[in-house]
């Protein structure tokens, strides 16, 4: 038992000397006599800020009322805060297939990142409800992607889960659609 400990601690001992001889050296820097001046871009960046508007397709996967596709339509707001984006949204959307007819709206919030000039990655959550009977309510948490294709016009692909408040039918909701920035 003794020489396995000796062993471990000698292993130990030998592996930490190469790493802590580096990290005692200093880091080499080079003097200049004029500030560094930063490129000058060409264009500028996309700005995710402001008010849009959309059309999409959904299908909304529950256990209770089966598979459903529709269409939708969307409104919100982002606000870009260097590579930071906050935004809220408004949509809804009628679905068919499962047990029937109905539609359903929702309140979202995103919070997301900046990837590139034109890409965005956002979680989102809020509050969905089911507009047709039986009354159905969930609390909705997701993500997806943004891609900006001009400066008005951006595609999105997101996804949901909707935690039930009232009733007990979970679901899960694929969207892509198109946006139109103002």
């Amino acid at each position: 038992m003794m020489s396995l400990f000796k062993t471990l601690a000698l292993t130990a001992l030998c592996s930490a000397l190469p790493v802590g001889g580096a990290m005692a050296a200093d880091m080499i820097t080079v003097p200049t006599s004029t500030p560094v001046e930063m490129p000058v871009a060409e264009g500028m960046a996309y700005d995710w800020s402001g008010f849009y508007a959309g059309v999409y397709g959904v299908g909304q996967f529950s256990g209770a009322d089966g598979d459903q596709l529709g269409l939708g339509i969307s409104a919100g707001v982002n606000a870009q805060f260097d590579f930071y984006l906050l935004g809220a949204e408004v949509a809804v959307h009628g679905l068919t297939g499962g047990v029937g007819d109905t539609s359903y709206g929702q309140i979202l919030g995103r919070a997301g990142l900046v990837v590139t000039d034109d890409v965005v990655v956002y979680a989102a959550g809020g509050y969905g409800i089911d507009l047709g009977a039986p009354q159905e309510d969930d609390v909705l948490v997701g993500g997806g992607v943004e891609l900006s294709i001009t400066d008005s016009v951006s595609v999105d692909a997101r996804y949901l889960h909707g935690f039930p408040i009232t009733g007990d039918n979970a679901k899960d909701q694929f969207t892509i659609g198109a946006k139109y920035h103002f």
